[in-house]
């Protein structure tokens, strides 16, 4: 397989200046329009991941959500860090990453584990789900897929 590389781009200190400039800009953007973490710590009496975002947010989640967070202990859960941009967290001990956006979005881990999560979710009981159940079982059991709709 052959790889093409740019060999016309001369690396000068005017060249080199004016990449940086680029990036900054980049970073400045990203930073204002991006999800960015300003603190980020475990809130071992409500049991919640809590983050802290520059424009003033807060977004917090229970650890048995996210992958690799299930089973660690509270020492494990406060020793977090954010990443210089903010735009993503990490847990050392545990070897557990994390984007910002990411979590925002509601994504807590794999594809797999996400499946995994919908799964135990729909496992859960409630009056409602109970009382839905009971409806539907009066009218002959859960509707058909693409069924048309009776008036």
């Amino acid at each position: 397989m052959a790889v093409n590389f740019n060999w016309d781009f001369e690396l000068t200190e005017e060249n080199l200046a004016a990449e940086i400039a680029k990036a900054k800009e980049a970073g400045k953007k990203a930073n204002a329009t991006e999800p960015r973490a300003e603190s980020a710590g475990y809130d071992e009496a409500n049991d919640l991941i809590v983050i802290r975002l520059k424009n003033g947010a807060i977004f917090s989640f229970p650890p048995q959500l996210a992958q690799g967070l299930v089973n660690a202990t509270p020492e494990q859960l406060n020793d977090i860090w954010i990443s210089a941009s903010g735009s993503s967290i990490h847990w050392e001990s545990l070897d557990v990453d994390f984007g910002i956006t990411e979590l925002l979005a509601g994504i807590f881990g794999t594809k797999a584990w996400m499946s995994e999560l919908g799964r135990k979710g729909g496992e859960k009981t409630s009056s409602a789900k109970a009382k839905a159940a009971r409806e539907n079982g009066k009218k002959g059991g859960r509707p058909k897929k693409n069924a048309p709709l009776k008036s």
